[in-house]
């Protein structure tokens, strides 16, 4: 039924997946995710586990968040409501696009949906109060697995629009290591995921 605007961005294999969406004044109609529709515009993944988040309150920070080895996840993300600045660092050694990151807004009013490939670390802070992410991921969640590094990475030269005093994260990813000291055992190495 749907059509699909594929964009490529910066980021080497990261795309951004704008649905039709079809509105008059009851309000809109899309279809999210059409696996016929995404394999035709050479999005091929085996999506089989869906994950979501609530964010009750605007300033949230999550990320940067990754995982490793043959848990490793391609993740095709999406807000239904509010809005995050949602940022992606390419941390594949040997890539074109290594240790470079972008960010985007992903909200319910643009329906824009971001396709973050293995190999990559992933992350946002929102925008607004009551941000509902949706994470399609192909392959499970793995405690193992879990890794990431810090979201103050000063060494990536990420722009935040946040002051990180402000900031409400977990303990655990104000804990996470530096980018630096992630990088001397950084798993992922371009091609070979």
């Amino acid at each position: 039924m749907g059509k699909l605007k594929v964009t490529n961005t910066k980021l080497q294999d990261v795309k951004i997946i704008e649905p039709t969406v079809f509105g008059d004044q009851r309000g809109f109609f899309t279809e999210t995710y059409s696996d016929r529709d995404f394999k035709a515009a050479g999005i091929n993944y085996d999506f089989i586990q869906d994950n979501q988040s609530l964010s009750s309150q605007a300033g949230v920070l999550r990320g940067l968040h990754f995982q490793r080895g043959k848990a490793a996840q391609t993740k095709l993300i999406r807000v239904v409501t509010g809005a995050v600045f949602d940022v992606i660092v390419d941390v594949r050694k040997g890539s074109p696009t290594y240790k470079q990151w972008e960010g985007y807004i992903i909200s319910e009013s643009n329906h824009r949906q971001l396709l973050v490939p293995k190999g990559f670390a992933h992350g946002f802070v929102t925008l607004t109060n009551n941000v509902n992410f949706l994470y399609k991921c192909d392959n499970y969640y793995n405690a193992e697995a879990d890794g990431g590094f810090s979201f103050k990475t000063p060494e990536l030269g990420i722009n935040w629009p946040i002051d990180f005093n402000q900031a409400i994260t977990s303990e655990k990813d104000a804990a996470q290591p530096t980018f630096t000291e992630f990088e001397k055992n950084n798993p992922f190495v371009y091609g070979e995921i």
